[in-house]
This record gives structure tokens, sequence and C-alpha cells, in this order.
């Protein structure tokens, strides 16, 4: 049985809440650059490795108790603030002028490292403290050991900065009686901020045979085992590209409407493939940023996709109301604009890849042709499913067959036009 419009409307009021609920949860803690990097470099006695991270991840789990005054006891390297009756927290300069040996400390005892099922423990090597915005690069191994050339420089926060917009390098060396080859990490850090469980996690390997990249999301609870094979460090790749496209559920309506509008399988086959070749283009070509970088650009591109699912939803239906419709000077017309449309949602996945990957990093070819491959493997899986979902649906006969493509393509038009409305306001407030 295919979605009911039940099924879907319960889906989108739940991630309204919890949308909701994210919003109100951020009024505490924020995570405002949620991602974390690593990389390691091999050496003959073990490994060194150079972590940045937000520093909500470090202090968010440690808010005491409510004193007399109703606010809690501050996190470690934070002052607590009310503004407009809201709770938020400020990096404390004075004991960042101090000492940062505690934050060092905290983000030591965060990270596990294990090679063959033993914990090693780490040295802290290096710190630093940066406002978001003011940190230097970190997109290379080289990035990241100037990072700590520089002197630590507290003065951007005696103006006051949020603990959200506040970024932390550290440098680990876990020290092995030889070199090590295999290993695994994971973090026991568990602050409960919104949107922790997307946090982007990149993991770079420098060993004598080369780099390899490594990709998880969220808390990294789970270890991430880091091998000398190159085809492990794709796969995680080809995951985040699945995962993405199941995941976006503007995506997978099109999809959906693009298979429903497919009577027959050589026309489902060519508007795939038009699809396919579109948005494999502008993959790379957003990728690399080679697009406008207007404020109005994301959220245009977002709206146009939000149109695009309209399009193919009354392509869908098109032939019920207008019997002779499908003719194949028509078909190869949608062909087209399907093509077209595939450089749309391109972009809208190059958005994505570019929070978890930088242009800088290495094997940056090898992982963007293994997210491409994840994306194609997610938009077939989901071809296959609604081919067999709609062929079934098809034994019912040919009336039941129309009354699934009515409602199926109405519902994805209909919140495809609230996508519209609410896109449209966000390109609107950016010109």
């Amino acid at each position: 049985m295919f979605f009911s419009s039940r099924t879907v409307i319960n889906f989108s009021a739940f991630i309204v809440l919890f949308l909701l609920c994210a919003a109100t949860a951020s009024a505490h803690f924020k995570l405002n650059l949620n991602v974390r990097i690593l990389h390691v470099e091999h050496r003959s006695d073990g490994l060194n490795v150079y972590m940045r991270l937000p520093m909500p991840y470090l202090v968010a789990h440690l808010l005491g108790e409510a004193d007399k005054n109703g606010l809690p006891t501050p996190a470690p390297y934070t002052s607590n603030r009310l503004e407009d009756g809201l709770l938020v927290h400020y990096v404390d300069v004075q004991q960042l002028k101090h000492s940062t040996d505690g934050l060092a400390l905290l983000a030591k005892q965060g990270l596990d490292l294990a090679v063959d099922g033993k914990y090693i423990d780490a040295k802290v090597e290096g710190f630093r403290v940066y406002q978001n915005g003011l940190q230097p690069d970190f997109a290379t191994l080289d990035d990241a050991k100037k990072s700590f050339e520089i002197e630590p420089l507290f003065d951007s926060f005696d103006r006051g900065v949020y603990v959200g917009d506040t970024t932390v390098d550290v440098l680990l060396r876990y020290t092995s009686e030889s070199a090590v080859y295999n290993y695994a990490l994971s973090s026991k850090l568990n602050p409960g901020l919104p949107d922790q469980d997307e946090t982007a996690n990149l993991i770079l390997d420098y060993s004598p045979s080369g780099v390899q990249v490594f990709r998880a999301r969220g808390l990294l609870s789970e270890p991430v085992v880091v091998t000398r094979s190159v085809f492990d460090a794709v796969v995680t790749f080809i995951k985040e590209g699945v995962k993405h496209i199941l995941e976006g559920l503007d995506h997978v309506l099109f999809v959906i409407c693009l298979v429903l509008g497919a009577m027959h399988l050589k026309p489902l086959l060519w508007r795939v493939t038009g699809f396919t070749i579109g948005h494999s283009i502008t993959l790379s070509i957003g990728f690399f940023g080679f697009v406008p970088t207007a404020t109005w650009f994301v959220p245009a591109v977002e709206m146009g996709i939000a149109l695009s699912i309209i399009y193919v939803a009354l392509v869908a239906v098109l032939p019920d109301f207008k019997p002779g419709w499908q003719q194949k000077k028509n078909e190869w017309t949608v062909v087209g604009v399907t093509s077209l449309i595939g450089l749309l949602h391109g972009l809208g996945f190059s958005f994505v890849l570019q929070n978890i990957l930088q242009i800088t990093s290495p094997n940056i070819w090898q992982s963007l042709v293994a997210f491409n491959v994840g994306v194609e493997l997610g938009q077939l899986l989901i071809v296959i499913v609604a081919v067999l979902v709609f062929y079934l649906i098809s034994l019912l006969g040919e009336s039941a067959t129309k009354i699934n493509r009515t409602i199926v393509a109405g519902l994805c038009a209909t919140i495809a036009s609230y996508w519209v409305i609410e896109r449209g306001s966000s390109v609107l407030a950016n010109i």
C-alpha cells in the first residue's frame, strides 16, 4: 500500500513539531557550526590527531543546578546572561586568559582512540580557541598544523562572544610501541544540543600509503573504524549520498511523481536518465562554487525544486484528463524538461555536499563520485519501490490506478505548494 494522506500529513506535522522543539532548546546552548574535523597523522610511534569542533560540545552538558537567583551555575569557561528573557551563554574570557588546560582536558577526555581493541591515552600537545569566522583554515593537514603555530589571542572575546559562536582546535598525541595501521575513533561527548545528531564528522587519515577520507554523522558514539582500505573511505560517501536523497522529502516526492507519470518502462527510463544526467552535472558545478554566492540563491534553488514537484505531479495526471496527450512529441518534451529539472536538483545536492566535504580536501574526486553514486543508488531504490507499489495497485483495475494517481499527485503538489510559498518568502527576504 502506498503512503496514505494521513501518513504524509502526520509525518509533516512531526517535522514541524520537531523544528519547533529544536528552536526552543536552542535558547540555551546553540550549535551554530555543526562540523567536527579530525586530521590523523601517522608517526612511527603512534598518531597525531588534529581536531576542530564546536565549543558547545565540550561544555553544554556541564551546566549546573539553578542558584538562588534561578540561574544555573555556568558551565566551565562560560558565563550566563538573560537576554529578552532567554538564558544565553557567553565565553568567559578571563578563564581563557588564565588557562585553557581545563577545556583542553575536556576535549581529550571526549575522544577515544582504540588500536586492536585497546584504548590509548592521549597527551594534549596544543589547544586553541577561536571565534567563528576568525579561525584559520583547517581543510588539510598543513592547515591544521599551521593553526597551532598562531599565538593564542583572546581579544575578540573581550567584546562578548556566544559559546555557540566559538570553535576549539586540539592536538592530541597518541603514543604506541609501533606504527598504527588500523584504529577506531569514537566520542563520549553527548552535550544534548539541538541537531547534534546531524553533526558532520570528517576524518582524514594521512598514512604513508596515501590519504583517505571517512565520513560519519552524529555524535560518533559508534566507533568509526579507519583502515588502509580506499574502499572503506569511498563507502562512507556512498552511504551519505543514499542517506541524503532518502531523507530529502522534496527529492523523494519528485522521483515518486516521475514514476507516477510514466505509464510504461521506456518513458520511465528516459525520464530517470535525463534527471540523472542533469543533477550529475550541477552537483559538481555547485560543489566547486561555480554558482552565484548571493544569499537569495540557495532558497531560490529550493523554491525551484518545489516547483519541479508541482510540474511532474501535473504531468502525471494530465493523460487522465486529456486523453491522447501522452504522444511521442509530448513525451520528449517531458524528458527534456526533466533533464533541466535535474540541473536544479543537482545544485540542491551540492549544497549538502559542501557541508560535509571541503574543496581542498584530499581525494576530492573520489569522494565526489562516491557521493554521486550514493545519490543514484538512493534514487534507484525509490524508483524500484514506487514501481512495485504502483504495479500492485494497477492490478486492482484502471479505475483504482487513476484514483491512486490523482491522490498521490495531488498530495505531492499540495506539499510542494506550501514549500513554494515558504521558500519564495525566503528568496524575497534575501533580495
